[in-house]
């Protein structure tokens, strides 16, 4: 069995190409930028109609699976390619399970929004298109739910589990680190939940990681 992922890695296909890459999985990365165009034509359409990368197709004997949606696709390759061994990513119990799916899912409904405005309003647009007032508005909402993270931390740490599923990193940690590294750069936000920023710091440290990273500019 093999994989294709499409995307670009400044996007949300970063999160399969992670995982991917955190299970040392054999897949080719077709490069597919958005910005020109190329998930519009009739070839990505017909991978997925909605014309948004990630997209992930899971070669099998049985025929090829295609999956879309970058939690979905991240969650998919963990569970149908990785080992539920307690040792890797993979959760490897119910609770792990339902760590990985309820804190997904979390960081899409109650973080993702208001990340993607404080990153583009802050860094990535050009300066003439930026609104402070937007990225100042929506620092100011990510505070609930930094709060609620900063508390589960906190309770794991009770129990003597250093990451949000376990003891060790796993998708669940990756799912969430991959929308919140859009605010990293926000050091008084982040200074302000010490536990949620030392934890970050580790996940985007990691080597799978950091061998995604567009090499910087001399």
């Amino acid at each position: 069995m093999a994989l294709t992922i499409y995307g670009i890695q400044a996007s949300r296909a970063v999160r399969p190409l992670w995982v991917a890459t955190e299970l040392g999985l054999t897949f080719e990365h077709v490069q597919t930028d958005y910005r020109v165009g190329t998930t519009r034509t009739p070839d990505f359409m017909a991978l997925n109609p909605n014309g948004h990368i990630p997209v992930v197709v899971d070669h099998r004997p049985a025929g090829d699976v295609t999956v879309w949606e970058s939690m979905a696709c991240t969650l998919y390759i963990a569970r149908e390619h990785g080992e539920a061994d307690g040792l890797n990513l993979v959760p490897a119990t119910p609770r792990e399970e339902a760590e990985a799916l309820r804190w997904s899912f979390w960081a899409v409904t109650e973080v993702e929004k208001d990340a993607l405005t404080v990153l583009m309003h802050s860094f990535a647009m050009p300066v003439e298109q930026r609104k402070p007032e937007l990225a100042h508005a929506a620092e100011q909402r990510l505070k609930v739910p930094l709060r609620v993270l900063e508390q589960h931390l906190a309770q794991q740490q009770a129990r003597g589990e250093s990451h949000i599923a376990a003891a060790r990193f796993t998708v669940a940690d990756l799912c969430v680190a991959s929308v919140l590294l859009w605010v990293r750069a926000r050091r008084d936000l982040m200074a302000q939940y010490p536990l949620v920023n030392a934890w970050l710091t580790q996940c985007l440290a990691r080597p799978a990681y950091v061998s995604l990273r567009p090499p910087k500019k001399a």
